[in-house]
Formats: structure tokens, C-alpha cells, sequence
């Protein structure tokens, strides 16, 4: 290690925030790099992934999820690319080896073995682009709500990391009309120029319900749902028979001003349920294990230039407090990654 900095910088959760956190919440704060044990490799992290629903973690509160309580002095974690520094003989890795790994946040990462994922330098053109959230959204709009030519899409938070990246995909896949929601008129117009929407919804501009019957007067045959609450009941309202409906995210509740956002609740009509036969599911796309067929097909649509990475690039750990802040106000568009 004779090469390394003796020391490296992390962000850490100061102190529990009653709702939202501020950015009294977080610090970053410089440690000694780490060596690693036996069954581990030294990382030094590239770029990591700044999501909103890191909130839910910051609360401590991880009902039904797989991820771990943060408490005040943990270091934040998140997706992250890098490169090994160090590894064992018998690890499988080398020095120079491109991995992804779950302890973004920090400069210089010490990673149990089984927790890294080796990747292919030439399967994206980016390194970054590998921490973009577009798996998800193809697997559920392949797998969860099976788009075929021709459907009307809607896509809730349009703009998020991982609705920009389903509404670029819908159009890939063949859909006849793709519809976003967004927080501004400013950042509707947004996703219609630079995402190419066709039409966008936006809150607190009139009734959810009055406005997806303009931009899609036939009804929408998917929905894509980051959000839940009002926006779901608008999509029930618009849907047409037969749709098909995949809940990726519950922003509505995991963003709640109040409480740990681990509650969406939101009020639905169950007749138009059962009359339009609406297909309603819960969707994870850690239920299929062919994430390379994505990954070969985005690296060939972006080569291309068939489709977009959309994203924000941060430089710096020092402003990866504030950016994570931002992120939770909806700032962005598209995936937002921090650049070490």
C-alpha cells in the first residue's frame, strides 16, 4: 500500500433527521484507508450512485427491504464502480479489475469478495453508465408489464434515474406514445426535449386525472409507476382494458415531508380494477438473472447512438452531501453519480 493515500474521505450520517434530512444531517469526514483481510479487496471507487430512497435508510427504517440501517456515524452506502487496488491470490481479482460494489460514499472501500462484481471495460462505453438503473426498467417493462408495439406508456417521476431510463426504453421497445409526470411545467419541458416524451403530466397543475385524459385521450395500455399515491389512481382512471401495471417505487410516501417514508398510502376505485381487467404488480428486477442480455443490448443501443445515458455527473465527495439533498427535492434529471 506503499502507493496509497494514508488517508481518504467518506460521508457520514451525522444524526437522525425527524423527517427529511438537511445538511446538518451529513458530514464528510476523513479515515485511514483500510487493508484488507482474507476475503476481501481494496477498491478505490471511480463514481457512486446518489438515489433518492437512500432517505429510507437515512430514517432507519427498512421495512421490507433488503437494506441495512444507517446510524449516526455510518457511512453511507450505495452503487459504486472502481477499480481494485488489492487483492488476495485466491480472490479472482487482480489490480486494475473494473468492479461494482454496494459501499459508494467513500473514497477507498474495503469489499468482501462475494459482494464485488467484475466488469467488462468494453461492454459500455462509460464506466459510469454502469451504475444507471436502466436493468430495472427493462426488465420490468419485458418481464412485469411485457410492452408490446403500439402500447401508450405512462412513466411516473419521468425524470428520475429510472424513469428517464424506462421512457427511453418504451421507445425502443415499440411503444406508440410515451407519457411522463413531473414536479414543473420547467422540467416537463425538460423530459419532452431531452428524454422525447410525447406529452408530460405535471402536479400541482390541475387534476392528475384531467390531464393524462388529454395527453392520452385512448387511454394508456402501461404504467410504469415510480410514485403510487394520486398518480396511481389517475393511471386506474386512464387505463385502458387489459392494462398493464408495474409498481416499481412508492415516492409519494418514501418522500413524505413526515414520518420515515416507509408508508404510500393512496385511495383506488377497485371497480375499474376488475371491469378494464387491469393487471397490477409489484415488481423487482432482482427476480431474473439475465441482467447481461441488458447489458449487451444498452452498450450496442448507445454505440449506436440509438439511445442516451441520461444522468449528472457530480465531481467531488464534498458535494456529494448537497447532491444527495437535491436529489431528494427532484432537482435532476436522470441518474445522478458522483465522479472521484
Amino acid at each position: 500500500m506503499t502507493d496509497l493515500p494514508a488517508t481518504q474521505r467518506e460521508v457520514r450520517l451525522l444524526a437522525k433527521p425527524a423527517g427529511l434530512p438537511g445538511p446538518e444531517h451529513l458530514g464528510v469526514v476523513e479515515t485511514p484507508v483500510g487493508a484488507p483481510a482474507r476475503g476481501e479487496v481494496l477498491v478505490r471507487n471511480l463514481f457512486f450512485h446518489v438515489f433518492a430512497t437512500l432517505r429510507i435508510l437515512i430514517a432507519g427504517a427498512t421495512q421490507d427491504t433488503p437494506f441495512p440501517v444507517l446510524r449516526p456515524g455510518d457511512t453511507l452506502v450505495g452503487a459504486a464502480v472502481g477499480e481494485i487496488v488489492e487483492a488476495p491470490e485466491d480472490s479472482g481479482f487482480v489490480p486494475g479489475d473494473l468492479v461494482s460494489h454496494w459501499l459508494g460514499w467513500r473514497e477507498y472501500a474495503v469489499v468482501p469478495v462475494a459482494e464485488c462484481v467484475r466488469l467488462d471495460p468494453a461492454a459500455l462505453p462509460d464506466p459510469a453508465a454502469h451504475l444507471q438503473q436502466g436493468w430495472t426498467a427493462y426488465a420490468a417493462l419485458t418481464r412485469g408489464a411485457t410492452l408490446r408495439p403500439g402500447d401508450t406508456v405512462f412513466v411516473s417521476a419521468g425524470g428520475s434515474g429510472i424513469g428517464s431510463m424506462a421512457g427511453l426504453i418504451a421507445r425502443r421497445l415499440g411503444a406508440g406514445r410515451v407519457i411522463a409526470s413531473a414536479g414543473s411545467r420547467e422540467k416537463a419541458e425538460r423530459l419532452r426535449t431531452e428524454i422525447g416524451y410525447d406529452d408530460v403530466v405535471v402536479r400541482g397543475e390541475g387534476r392528475l386525472v384531467e390531464q393524462l385524459a388529454t395527453a392520452a385521450p385512448e387511454g394508456i395500455d402501461v404504467f410504469f409507476d415510480n410514485v403510487g399515491g394520486e398518480q396511481l389512481a389517475a393511471a386506474v382512471a386512464a387505463a385502458r382494458p387489459g392494462a398493464r401495471f408495474v409498481l416499481i417505487g412508492a415516492l409519494s410516501g418514501q418522500l413524505a415531508a413526515e414520518g420515515t417514508g416507509t408508508t404510500a398510502p393512496v385511495v383506488l376505485d377497485s371497480l375499474p380494477l376488475i371491469h378494464k381487467r387491469i393487471e397490477m404488480r409489484g415488481f423487482s428486477s432482482d427476480d431474473f438473472d439475465d441482467k447481461d442480455e441488458w447489458t449487451e443490448r444498452f452498450g450496442a443501443w448507445l454505440r449506436a447512438g440509438e439511445i442516451s445515458f441520461p444522468h449528472v455527473r457530480v465531481k467531488g465527495i464534498e458535494n456529494a452531501p448537497r447532491t444527495l439533498l437535491e436529489v431528494i427535492e427532484g432537482r435532476h434529471i436522470g441518474a445522478v453519480v458522483v465522479e472521484l
